[in-house]
């Protein structure tokens, strides 16, 4: 850290602020459950409890009772403890507050640690008590502070209503502006109804939100296009499929919060939600950019061999059957002669009606792409992407020369901040810096980073969304700019 300029020093050389779109507080556990049930009762504070007991029940199984019953390691030594300083300002917002300008931040959207997944409560009575309870809790706890930090409200969303009802009630009642919305929700699957309740565990699918979902969530993007709220995820995909190690939490915990925004983002874009909400903006945080940059070029590859009028290339009906006869006549085995001539020329005669029964063959029908640059059009603008600050696949996101068509992918500086991955806050912004440093993006680049995306992140449905702010003049300059974000 010596050989870095301090935050603050390399704030003062700056010329734009410094948002960070995904730094946590810590909830200190004895103390927010009872004030949720203060605010809930007790169903809201045994929801809030029952998200850490199962990792706590996971860290007091042995080895074997994990690899039995295939359950992951979860996270020891989570939070920092050395750096005593940094915990107690993860701990206490007016801490944190009051080191803003110490750590080179001009304002910071905060997202909770263990709240992360109250969304995800399974139980719909508790799951909706204790969200209502910690978004109240939130409110009352940042709201001294708010010229300089934004708390994010938890909205459950394993249906659209009840999605919809807590996002209203946070933005009118609350006065919330950031909204992390639960995505990955299980579902049962229904052939494997009456299972015991150790097989069930397995037996489930992820609802992604666009694609294929077991609800219609439109009503719920278009109510935030009316509310001007901007849906951020911050879902993980830990203990799940691939990632079950009963031994290695780095093996579990490496990815997986770019597999969860990988499998949303793909569905809302092939969902063709951005196409039938333009304005809407979407973050999945946390994940860095690079599966972002990969997803965008692969969409792309796909449309191009996958669309409507690509298959007819792979159009089994469109072959040449005299023509191949004649090539395996030439150069082929008899057998192959044979077996093709008793298919009357057809190397497999049923191709053409194994289709799975889809009434539509293009994959990006509803998408209604034309042209490669509608790809483009419908991934880039309305999807950002949480980075950590010493990710140096950050710079993928800005370099035009490798994204197809010239990209630049919506990165955003998130310090992640209260977490084990940050064992010194003062080295945060240093370490981002580094990619300005060692001449992988510009300074341009730097401020859309680290400024002007989280801007129009937020700000384009909610042009207020920084009213009232340090940053609030700032911001609306990089709204009235002009051309693509």
């Amino acid at each position: 850290m010596s050989a870095h300029p301090s935050p603050a020093q390399i704030r003062a050389r700056l010329k734009h602020p410094v948002i960070d779109a995904d730094g946590h507080w810590l909830e200190y556990g004895p103390v927010t459950s009872e004030q949720l049930r203060r605010i809930g009762g007790d169903r809201a504070a045994e929801g809030f409890l029952s998200v850490g007991r199962q990792v706590r029940e996971s860290l007091t199984m042995s080895v074997d009772e994990r690899r039995r019953r295939r359950i992951a390691q979860e996270a020891f030594w989570s939070s920092p403890a050395r750096n005593t300083r940094d915990r107690a300002t993860g701990m206490l917002p007016r801490l944190l507050y009051e080191r803003l300008d110490e750590l080179g931040l001009d304002f910071a959207v905060l997202y909770p640690t263990a709240g992360l997944r109250i969304p995800r409560i399974a139980d719909d009575a508790t799951r909706r008590a204790t969200c209502r309870a910690f978004n109240v809790l939130t409110a009352e706890t940042f709201r001294p502070f708010a010229d300089r930090i934004a708390p994010a409200a938890a909205i459950p969303a394993h249906t659209p209503d009840e999605a919809i009802e807590e996002l209203e009630y946070c933005v009118h009642e609350l006065g919330l502006k950031v909204a992390m919305l639960g995505s990955l929700m299980t579902r049962p699957v229904p052939a494997a109804a009456g299972a015991d309740r150790e097989a069930a565990r397995f037996a489930v699918w992820y609802d992604t939100l666009g694609l294929d979902s077991e609800h219609d969530y439109d009503p719920l993007w278009a109510r935030c296009v009316d509310l001007g709220v901007a849906p951020t995820f911050h879902s993980g995909a830990r203990r799940q499929g691939l990632r079950l190690s009963p031994t290695s939490f780095t093996y579990n915990h490496i990815g997986h919060f770019a597999a969860a925004g990988h499998a949303v983002c793909k569905a809302l874009f092939l969902g063709g939600v951005t196409r039938r909400f333009p304005r809407l903006r979407f973050a999945f945080l946390e994940g860095g950019v690079a599966w972002g940059c990969l997803l965008y070029a692969d969409l792309l590859g796909h449309w191009e061999k996958r669309s409507g009028t690509a298959l007819a290339h792979t159009d089994p009906r469109a072959l040449d059957r005299a023509l191949l006869m004649d090539l395996v006549q030439k150069h082929g085995p008899p057998e192959m002669v044979a077996a093709l001539r008793a298919r009357d020329g057809w190397p497999d005669p049923d191709a053409a009606g194994l289709t799975g029964g889809l009434a539509d063959l293009d994959d990006f029908a509803v998408c209604r792409i034309a042209a490669r640059e509608d790809v483009r059009d419908l991934f880039v603008p309305p999807f950002y992407f949480g980075c950590e600050a010493d990710d140096r696949m950050n710079a993928w996101a800005f370099d035009r020369r490798v994204n197809p068509l010239g990209a630049r992918l919506n990165a955003v500086f998130g310090s992640d901040i209260g977490h084990f991955d940050v064992p010194d806050m003062l080295g945060v912004l240093p370490e981002a810096h580094e990619l300005v440093e060692d001449g992988l993006i510009g300074e341009a680049d730097f401020r859309d980073f680290t400024f002007a995306n989280a801007v129009r992140l937020w700000g384009t449905g909610n042009p207020a969304f920084f009213a009232g702010t340090v940053v609030e003049k700032a911001a609306l300059a990089v709204l009235a700019e002009t051309g693509p974000a």
